[in-house]
């Protein structure tokens, strides 16, 4: 029964189903990249009827390319703060098949300038671009170099950008904090970076800083939500959400999206369940590290 069910629905629907592939093209219909469109003209239609009407930044995540819901965030937040010249800078990018620009770069035609300090991951992103039907005619520029505080600024001019961009996309597992202090060549109106939450929400912590570093403890590596959100305030940006583990914090520039995007208290961000956990869990042992208060 179930099957002669199944074959008369085919039946009925299949001629429409033809005509609409007719109509917009068979691709039309499975395209991530139409589809994401359709829905940045959605929420801008949404602000403009108000913006009570459009969804919480905690409603707004998936993940295409992001590790998590990083890729559905900027979609929402681009819709709403128009970008203004769609370039984007990320700093430990890996091979770029899970990154937060990727999917700005390959589905909404962004200019990306990516480093890692990985030299195959660098050449496995190289790949992965220059393979992409949507970028490989203009791939973006992947930079093989281990990044410091003292050489930020070079490494970003040298692989061709300065001045505003959009985006800058911080991801280190260490230097993060005295890599963003020092960076200065670009003026992105968001910023998304790593940040450790285990850390309690009022301790401005880091690791001590340290050009060479990597880690060799997953609790002692980063730095706070609180010292990067002290540091952004410095900067001139303020704290506007993470993503639904606590983690990953999204910053923009003061000035910018307001309306918008209001700044957040980072224990608002930090109240999830895994934060909880992590700190109940392993900061009575994370504490005895040699953190540096910022």
């Amino acid at each position: 029964m179930k099957t002669f069910i199944k074959k008369l629905l085919g039946r009925i629907t299949r001629p429409v189903v033809n005509q609409l592939e007719l109509a917009v093209g068979r691709k039309l219909l499975n395209n991530e990249a139409v589809a994401q469109k359709v829905l940045v003209q959605q929420y801008r239609t949404l602000a403009g009827r108000g913006k009570e009407w459009l969804p919480a930044f905690s409603d707004v995540g998936f993940r295409k390319y992001s590790q998590f819901e990083e890729d559905g965030i900027l979609l929402f937040i681009f819709a709403l703060v128009p970008p203004r010249n769609r370039k984007c800078v990320e700093i430990c990018a890996g091979s770029g098949r899970e990154c937060m620009a990727a999917n700005l770069i390959i589905n909404h035609g962004w200019w990306g300038y990516l480093f890692d300090g990985n030299e195959h991951s660098v050449q496995a992103g190289r790949q992965f671009f220059s393979a992409c039907p949507d970028t490989f005619l203009a791939p973006p520029n992947y930079t093989h170099a281990w990044i410091t505080a003292e050489n930020v600024n070079d490494e970003i001019a040298k692989s061709g950008v300065s001045g505003p961009i959009d985006l800058l996309s911080l991801d280190m597992d260490g230097m993060d904090y005295w890599v963003w202090k020092a960076i200065n060549i670009v003026q992105p109106q968001v910023v998304v970076c790593e940040t450790h939450n285990q850390i309690p929400a009022d301790k401005a912590l880091t690791v001590p800083y340290n050009p060479a570093f990597q880690y060799e403890s997953e609790d002692f590596r980063s730095a706070s939500l609180a010292a990067m959100n002290k540091l952004a305030m410095e900067k001139g940006y303020r704290l506007i959400g993470t993503h639904r583990y606590g983690f990953n914090a999204f910053f923009m520039k003061n000035g910018v999206g307001e309306e918008f995007f209001p700044a957040v208290e980072p224990a608002a961000c930090l109240n999830d369940p895994v934060s909880q956990r992590l700190r109940e869990e392993k900061w009575p042992v994370t504490q005895r590290f040699n953190w540096v208060e910022v």
